[in-house]
């Protein structure tokens, strides 16, 4: 059939070949006549794979056929026996060859496959894996009260080794790609103002500027930890963010990707407090640090004084929100928006890697542009009704002047006349 010497073709099952005394053949009844499907499609492949299927109707087999025999001469074929690696073999493989990811996700990446992806598929041959076993893995997951995110990671985790498994041909598609898997709740975020900021900074007494640190900069946790004497220009007033310093069972130090290295402004009322926080500091020491000199943890800091801090603002405030130490970012960029900063001013200064995430983080604080693109059309509507009138100064208009009007229009028979 043209396919590069593989062999293959559509057998009739109903009719089995008798040699005759005499010599010749002739074709008589099987035993599967009338009792099963009657054409059998198969083809072997170059590695002496069988493959094949039965069908009710010839035309089927031999469509089936055509197709597999053109997924073999155009590569895409991969045969069942490349399929009996397991999981866990090729994650192994997989694993050496991922030197450039950064420290931290290396271990990420580790305590996710030990805790959710190799219990389930680290000894399942990759062949064996399908998309509705995947669907049933992550639905396991949410019912055992896996947290979102980590049934994200995990699901990511498994469809990279598939992916290598594909460019491998060990498997002829990713079977984890296109599995929808549960969305994430998103909380009110919770946004203070300039008064809720500074009263929350008090109440963390030694580490006020640490909150309004967080609260006026929009730096993550990790960026504010690993900020050095350095990495301040007081001239400028900018905090230069060139490193950070993150939690993975261990503190891992990184470099911020491209997009997160940036220059982030400061107002000038904390210059004094900054100045103050690194005197008598050499440059490259920490600017923030515990009660022992080590880098400030987040866990430990978040139970020790932030959550203590807020209860109290609550008690003397029912209306103070429930924050965290992360929705001091959310706060700088609500106070940031509030003074006019746009879009851009704002993925700039959180180290978005594009201006679509920040809104897409962020678009609810931008609702009042909606609010003056409505005044912007009335003011334009009403100077095209004066315009369009002719209006001068003293003089009376010919017709009336345009008007908005909501309703619906109607009309009679005499008006038409």
């Amino acid at each position: 059939m043209g396919y590069r010497g593989v062999r293959g073709g559509v057998e009739d099952r109903w009719v089995k070949r008798v040699r005759q005394s005499d010599g010749s053949w002739s074709e008589v009844p099987s035993a599967k006549h009338g009792v099963e499907s009657r054409w059998r499609a198969r083809y072997v492949t170059d590695d002496s794979t069988e493959v094949e299927k039965v069908f009710k109707v010839k035309r089927e087999a031999e469509t089936w056929l055509r197709a597999r025999l053109a997924e073999v001469d155009s590569g895409k074929h991969v045969p069942r026996s490349k399929g009996k690696v397991t999981i866990g073999d090729i994650h192994r493989e997989w694993s050496t060859g991922q030197g450039h990811i950064a420290k931290s996700t290396a271990i990420q990446r580790a305590s996710t496959w030990k805790v959710h992806v190799a219990p389930k598929w680290e000894k399942k041959p990759v062949g064996e894996v399908k998309p509705s076993t995947v669907r049933t893995w992550i639905a396991e997951m949410v019912s055992e009260g896996t947290g979102v995110p980590s049934i994200e990671n995990a699901h990511g985790l498994l469809k990279m080794i598939l992916d290598a498994a594909v460019e491998d041909k060990r498997i002829a598609q990713n079977p984890a790609a296109g599995v929808r898997l549960p969305k994430r709740d998103h909380p009110d975020r919770g946004y203070l103002t300039h008064l809720q900021l500074r009263e929350l900074a008090a109440q963390c007494e030694d580490d006020e500027l640490v909150v309004l640190t967080l609260g006026y900069t929009g730096l993550r946790w990790s960026e504010m930890a690993a900020l050095r004497v350095q990495d301040i220009d007081f001239t400028r007033r900018r905090i230069n963010v060139s490193r950070a310093v993150v939690e993975a069972s261990k503190l891992v130090w990184k470099t911020p990707k491209s997009t997160e290295r940036r220059s982030v402004p400061f107002p000038s009322a904390l210059a004094a407090s900054l100045a103050e926080q690194v005197k008598g500091k050499a440059r490259g020491d920490l600017v923030f640090t515990n009660t022992q000199g080590n880098v400030l943890r987040v866990g430990t800091w978040r139970n020790r004084v932030f959550r203590p801090a807020v209860a109290r603002c609550q008690s003397s405030d029912s209306m103070f929100p429930t924050v965290t130490p992360h929705d001091l970012r959310h706060t700088a960029a609500s106070l940031a928006v509030s003074e006019g900063a746009n879009v851009l001013a704002l993925r700039r200064m959180l180290g978005h890697s594009k201006p679509s995430m920040t809104l897409d983080v962020y678009s609810d604080l931008f609702d009042s542009d909606l609010d003056e693109v409505a005044a912007n059309l009335d003011a334009a509507i009403e100077a095209l009704a004066k315009n369009s009138c002719g209006i001068a100064a003293g003089s009376k208009p010919d017709h009336e002047p345009f008007t908005w009007d909501a309703g619906p229009a109607t009309s009679t028979n005499k008006d038409r006349n």
